[in-house]
């Protein structure tokens, strides 16, 4: 189990930990009722921090940030020293995660995405793990929630008695998600974005040569161009730039904290 730390790679504080220490931090949580948010970060997601600073505060007032990507993985190497076995890839965290409820009688809240997917994701996952109790699912109304359907929200939750809730709603929205419920819900939040259709068998996930040598994201582009051209062909050559600035020590990149200033318009 490894546990080295928080690590700020462009100003965003990553943690250093394997898939050992994630798991067990969720579910003890989950069992103690305790509120904890955790989101499994690729580039981009590092990247939505670092061009918007109310943004960075909100991520790093998340209590565990997981380096999903490879290249995140890599600049927690090359700017710190901190060399992980691997990276902590959100979809195979929510199979581990789930793997542990189901082996401890712990329950689930599914939120975001379609209701299609949800419906899917919640047989696959059943069927891979016949103990894990699915409290609820509810998909995303793709906007911004009013204040009374917010707090319908977390009633709905809370009513479910689930011990966490598997968070679907794509970077950044469900960080800001994560972010802003986190003291209302008291269980564990886990933000894992794309996990939901590749769990669900809606989108194809790479070939584990590619998530390896960290081109996952070409797979995807090639996949998904028109949607996701700007995030990779963009932002990525962005991230190394500034990454490598990062390690000349020609730019300092200082995390900023939440202080309860921030404005929450959150998607749900």
């Amino acid at each position: 189990m490894i546990n080295e730390g928080k690590y700020s790679i462009l100003g965003i504080n990553v943690d250093a930990v394997d898939y050992d220490f994630a798991v067990a931090k969720i579910v003890a949580a989950a069992e103690s009722k305790h509120p904890c948010s955790i989101s499994a970060l690729a580039v981009h997601g590092v990247m939505t921090g670092f061009m918007e600073p109310e943004h960075a505060r909100r991520l790093n007032g998340i209590d565990l940030v997981l380096p999903d990507g490879q290249p995140v993985r890599w600049a927690l190497w090359w700017l710190h020293k901190k060399r992980l076995p691997s990276r902590v890839y959100g979809p195979e965290l929510t199979l581990r995660v789930a793997k542990a409820f189901a082996d401890r009688g712990l329950s689930i809240y599914l939120y975001g995405s379609h209701q299609e997917v949800l419906h899917k994701l919640a047989q696959n996952l059943k069927e891979r793990f016949p103990g894990l109790v699915i409290a609820g699912m509810e998909p995303s109304k793709f906007r911004i929630l009013s204040e009374d359907e917010r707090k319908e929200v977390v009633n709905r939750i809370k009513s479910s008695a689930a011990n966490a809730v598997f968070l679907g709603l794509g970077c950044p929205r469900q960080e800001v998600w994560a972010y802003e419920y986190r003291n209302h819900l008291n269980v564990p939040i886990l933000a894992v974005g794309a996990a939901f259709d590749f769990l669900a068998g809606n989108l194809p996930q790479a070939p584990k040569i590619m998530q390896d040598w960290g081109l996952e994201w070409l797979y995807r582009l090639l996949k998904e161009p028109q949607r996701l051209w700007q995030r990779y062909l963009i932002l990525n050559p962005l991230y190394l730039w500034y990454v490598f600035l990062q390690y000349l020590g020609w730019k300092k990149f200082i995390p900023g904290m939440p202080d309860g200033s921030e404005t929450i318009e959150s998607y749900g």
